[in-house]
């Protein structure tokens, strides 16, 4: 190695450089300590597992190799020449995201992926709601966010994998390809999920997101109902967990989470009229 440029965003704490060999070739590589950072190594250690099984089907940077002990959990990927989407969020690039995604729901997971069903993964997300209401007693319409948030299992059963992190820090954009990062959450679920995902960050941003529901494939006959049940499983995610105390070594995770928790709940609300 001969050079290292670090590289900036998302929220992980650790290591994440662009290295520059002595050949002349660039990789990515992010690493993690177990003992220091172990919530984040113990992530690197999840996507390591399932992208050795999903690299061929998800349009991610290729893992080209990995290395983990009691110390480190490093990973080493191909470099992409490649930029994140702008902010605020531009209509072509979002074009670009939900056109990848509806390819990833397009494929078949391989039967070795080892992926949980959303139902089960998620499963502890709607008793959430239950800790908002304890936190924000003036909160109105709790009771009617968490009967929704409770019927998650039957409108996002599917078996079509799910990223469940889309953001633009995890989205990158090159001249012709688009990669989308951090698979250390895939779930098998419902095609549409990863679509309403990708779609908070435009919304806080002021785009029409309700045009974008309609047009697309994967979310235009999605009944309304389940988009709100979707959405209120996200806003109780994101309002619980930005409340809750923040990772010493990720202290802006919470304020995006926050953020996150705004947008989401000012669109359920809107959606439902309270």
């Amino acid at each position: 190695m001969v050079a290292a440029e670090s590289q900036g965003g998302g929220f992980t704490p650790g290591f994440a450089s662009v290295l520059t060999c002595d050949d002349g070739s660039l990789h990515f590589v992010k690493a993690a300590s177990v003992k220091a950072q172990r919530m984040f190594a113990l992530s690197y250690r999840e996507e390591a597992r399932k992208l050795r099984t999903l690299q061929d089907l998800v349009p991610a940077p290729r893992l080209l190799w990995s290395h983990d002990d009691d110390d480190w959990v490093v990973l080493g990927f191909e470099y992409v020449d490649a930029r994140l989407p702008e902010r605020p969020w531009r209509a072509v690039d979002l074009d670009r995201l939900l056109d990848a995604l509806e390819s990833v729901a397009a494929a078949q997971p391989p039967i070795d992926a080892g992926l949980d069903p959303i139902e089960e993964d998620l499963a502890g997300l709607p008793a959430y709601w239950q800790t908002i209401r304890e936190r924000h007693p003036d909160l109105a319409h709790v009771d009617e966010a968490a009967a929704l948030a409770a019927r998650f299992g039957e409108v996002l059963v599917g078996d079509v994998v799910q990223h469940t992190d889309i953001r633009d820090d995890n989205t990158l954009l090159g001249a012709d390809q688009l990669w989308i990062c951090d698979w250390n959450w895939p779930v098998l679920a419902a095609p549409w999920f990863d679509t309403l995902c990708a779609l908070i960050g435009p919304r806080g941003d002021g785009l029409d997101v309700e045009s974008v529901l309609a047009a697309r494939p994967l979310t235009r006959e999605v009944p309304a109902e389940h988009i709100d049940i979707g959405l209120a499983l996200l806003a109780g995610h994101f309002l619980k967990s930005a409340d809750d105390p923040a990772p010493p070594t990720s202290p802006h995770l919470r304020d995006a989470q926050a953020w996150q928790g705004r947008v989401v709940w000012e669109w359920l609300a809107e959606r439902r009229d309270w």
